[in-house]
């Protein structure tokens, strides 16, 4: 544990990123505050479809290092309790080959082959079970954990680093890293997606990923999640009901039971892509030290906690250069 001149730490941004940080620092022994525009509940993470998956995210041999770390996590959060909305469930995923994930995962998943005609019609897929979160539950748990090991949420605006008070500051804001550090190179992806009655879908299901239309199925307990766009340089917040009908159409097209379901809600989320996440520690001109930690694409989830225990490394006082 650092001592008490240095354990303090602000992270600002109070999404899926910003939180596993913050919890990996406290459980470390240090004293974390998260500053959060929004709630953490209307987060951009709260939108995310949340299955484990390295989605559009550079550099890809990291990300996957992130990923099979997060996947240790999450594989024993879904074996300990439903309290932090964690579940293994199997499903196909389009356009892929099981080769190619044995390539990088190696053996880390249980169940892992080729999906069957029935399971993915009309082409090539894989058949995997991976975590599926549910971000409704598992944003609120991530804070209670925080405040468990000690630390606070405080919904506040940032608009300069240098507003937070602390030797050392994380910067977790995503999307707002455009304005707050000026980097234009974290651009908005737009992604809606419909929330349905579930007609009695317990696998999930992603078409090929590829454009700027997707096409996915992820059933979360009381509902089932349709997805979606992929829409680069879209700042739009507002569900487009010619997307949502669009949407509905092409995951009918994979599941024909979802055509009459009874829409629950409409969701849109910017994802903070970028062209490689900005992971790295540098000093302030006064002398304390930030780390930036954002541009996780639509992998946020995904990467959260191998990334954010690299982020907490460099959060240390022995990653500062000598």
């Amino acid at each position: 544990m650092v001592g008490a001149s240095g354990s303090e730490v602000v992270v600002i941004g109070g999404g899926v990123v910003g939180l596993t940080t913050a919890v990996v620092l406290a459980e470390r022994g240090r004293r974390v505050r998260v500053w959060t525009r929004d709630p953490v509940e209307r987060t951009t993470s709260a939108v995310a479809g949340a299955l484990w998956w390295p989605y559009h995210i550079e550099p890809m041999a990291a990300a996957r290092r992130w990923s099979l770390r997060s996947l240790e996590v999450y594989e024993e959060l879904a074996g300990r309790s439903e309290e932090a909305g964690v579940r293994l469930v199997e499903g196909a995923m389009g356009g892929v080959d099981p080769a190619e994930v044995e390539d990088w995962a190696a053996g880390r998943l249980a169940v892992l082959r080729r999906a069957t005609e029935r399971e993915y019609p009309g082409g090539a897929a894989v058949w995997a079970r991976l975590p599926l979160i549910d971000m409704a539950v598992h944003l609120p748990w991530l804070r209670e954990r925080l405040r468990r090991a000690g630390g606070s949420v405080e919904e506040r605006t940032v608009t300069d680093l240098a507003e937070a008070e602390a030797p050392v500051v994380v910067n977790c804001t995503g999307l707002g890293a455009r304005e707050l550090v000026g980097d234009p190179s974290v651009r908005p992806q737009r992604g809606q997606l419909v929330v349905v009655e579930n007609p009695g879908i317990d696998t999930w299901l992603v078409a090929d990923t590829s454009g700027a239309e997707l096409a996915y199925l992820f059933p979360q307990p009381g509902r089932l999640l349709l997805g979606g766009t992929a829409q680069d340089d879209d700042w739009s917040g507002e569900p487009d009901p010619a997307q949502a009908e669009a949407i509905v159409r092409r995951c009918a097209a994979l599941r024909p039971e979802v055509a009459g379901a009874r829409i629950l809600e409409h969701r849109v989320g910017l994802r903070p892509v970028r062209p490689a996440v900005r992971l790295e520690r540098e000093t302030l001109p006064d002398g304390r030290a930030v780390v930036h930690h954002y541009g996780h694409g639509g992998a946020g989830v995904t990467v959260a906690w191998g990334c954010a225990e690299e982020a907490a490394a460099l959060a240390t006082p022995s990653a500062a250069t000598p």
